[in-house]
């Protein structure tokens, strides 16, 4: 079954009410899990840094990143509060660490059941490594990279995964990565511990831009799970990626898109949410198996939609069926259609009327 991921992200504003309040709409939505972010503002970007494109427009205020990211965070006990709320609930809590005392935390403190890392992070090797030292399954996003990068943080995140499992003491290189990633043990590992998301990251995302498409390719090129973190307006890109058989999906979500903040304008409204899961749900469904046989629904149709030979007028016992005196015609629980041509000729064995199916074998 796909797995769903309401990402709150920041959605609550660093206000613990609408933090909550986004963990009981991703519950009434159906969701299987949502998510939220953890950092501390100062440990992740400079003061200098500049805001992204979209999230100056959707704010509409010019300040740095730091500025605004500082509002944004999330206390320790807030989260303690979140993870309390989602096992009332019975909604897994995840957040994604973008430092390695936030990650800590998360696995120490909440006891996290596994990890994502983050599109932004995929070139941050020693945090990607710190994720992978904590043995728990790890979702990656991928947007913005290239396979070769890809396959570079899958290398770092097997050499992480051998040191957990072995308590071998080797020094982190470029070198070693390699080596982990080729190994028959780190494949297995990464086989076993971790997801692919395809993303694009923009928000929203171009629909020109997804290329939903390359699921495929990354399927191909490392044999990994692999799901869908959607950024585009609407719902209908993580419904098409459910149907080419996306593992997760993963959508932003807001109580009010007219909330001030970089992502609300981006997300989806509770209501959305819940419809977008239902459409998920209803595809796994239509899915299906892929054995072409009638299904116990269109038994009953058979004889009903399709056609039997019938008689287009009186032939009596011996007469020769012709091709004036044989029809075809619904229902179809006579002769098959198919038998028309081996009829033509044969002798009636029994009086038929006008309009009577022919049902002698």
């Amino acid at each position: 079954m796909t797995l769903i991921i309401a990402e709150a992200g920041v959605n609550h504003n660093g206000c613990e009410d609408l933090a909550l309040k986004l963990v009981e709409a991703a519950h009434a939505a159906g969701a299987d899990i949502v998510k939220f972010q953890t950092f501390k503002a100062a440990r992740l970007v400079t003061k200098s840094a500049k805001q992204a494109n979209y999230q100056l427009a959707n704010t509409k205020k010019t300040e740095t990143q730091l500025a605004m990211l500082s509002r944004l965070e999330l206390s320790y006990e807030t989260h303690k509060k979140l993870l309390v709320r989602c096992n009332e609930l019975g909604i897994e809590f995840l957040s994604t660490a973008f430092d390695e005392d936030s990650l800590a935390f998360l696995v120490n403190d909440i006891g996290i059941k596994r990890l994502k890392l983050p599109s932004g992070e995929i070139t941050n090797a020693p945090l990607a490594l710190a994720h992978a030292k904590t043995g728990l399954d790890i979702i990656v996003s991928t947007g913005m990279a290239t396979l070769s990068e890809i396959e570079s943080v899958l290398g770092v995140i097997a050499f992480g995964y051998l040191e957990h499992l072995d308590g071998r003491n080797i020094k982190p290189s470029i070198q070693a990565f390699k080596e982990a990633y080729a190994s028959i043990e780190g494949q297995a590992l990464l086989k076993r511990k971790v997801t692919l998301l395809h993303c694009t990251t923009e928000y929203p995302a171009p629909v020109k831009e997804v290329n939903l498409n390359v699921m495929a390719a990354l399927n191909l090129a490392f044999d990994l799970t692999v799901g869908y973190s959607d950024h585009t307006a609407g719902i209908e890109i993580p419904i098409a990626a459910s149907a080419l058989g996306a593992a997760v999906i993963e959508k932003h979500f807001t109580l009010d898109k007219n909330m001030p903040g970089p992502d609300h304008k981006a997300s989806l409204d509770p209501v959305e949410l819940k419809q977008m899961v239902l459409s998920v749900r209803n595809v796994e469904q239509a899915m299906g198996r892929s054995v072409k046989v009638p299904t116990l629904s269109e038994v009953k149709n058979i004889a009903v939609a399709r056609k039997s030979l019938v008689a287009a007028a009186e032939i009596c016992e011996g007469d020769c069926f012709t091709v004036e005196n044989l029809d075809i015609k619904r229902p179809g629980d006579g002769v098959s259609p198919y038998l028309y041509w081996e009829y033509l000729g044969r002798r009636a064995t029994k009086k038929f009327n006008l309009g009577d199916v022919v049902d002698e074998s």
